[in-house]
């Protein structure tokens, strides 16, 4: 079993070699609070892979796929993903602000407290996915043509769960 150094480091010098060993490991392999922050990747193949609180922020991914991976508290600020897939992941918390996703599949990902604020998703397809309803977006959020987003989800909605205002903003009663 490789250590999480040594994983980076193949991912980074041979990507075939890494998405073989990604695919022929047993157990999941832990990536997590890897900082990947401004990089470029194209072709990785990261498969039932921990990669909770690591950083994707400004860089440019194509044709990753993420298929069953905890992307729980992932930073993908800033980050230009094209084709990406993200099939039967969990990405609570994850944070896509002001990024870009052309093409990307949210298949059977579990949204709930997904940020999107600024995100241009015009392209992608999250009508499969999951929890859509609990993340996080702004009006600045550009979101796909209705039949690429789950039917109960209502992109026009964009006073969500980030502009939760405080109790003392209400007017109180005296009755």
């Amino acid at each position: 079993m490789l250590t999480k150094e040594e994983l980076i480091n193949l991912m980074y010098k041979d990507v075939p070699a890494f998405n073989e060993t990604v695919k022929n490991s047993k157990e999941s392999l832990d990536m997590s609070e890897s900082d990947f922050s401004g990089i470029s990747l194209d072709g990785v193949e990261f498969v039932n892979v921990d990669l909770t609180s690591s950083s994707f922020a400004d860089s440019h991914l194509t044709e990753v796929m993420f298929e069953a991976c905890d992307l729980t508290s992932v930073d993908f600020t800033r980050a230009n993903l094209v084709e990406c897939g993200f099939n039967e992941s969990v990405l609570n918390g994850t944070d896509f602000s002001y990024s870009k996703a052309d093409y990307c599949n949210f298949s059977e990902a579990d949204m709930a407290g997904a940020v999107f604020q600024g995100a241009d998703l015009a392209n992608s397809d999250f009508s499969a996915s999951e929890n859509l309803s609990a993340c996080r977006f702004d009006e600045e959020t550009m979101w796909p043509e209705n039949d690429n987003l789950p039917e109960d989800f209502d992109a026009s909605y964009s006073s969500d769960l980030s502009s939760l205002q405080d109790e003392d903003d209400y007017s109180q009663s005296d009755y």
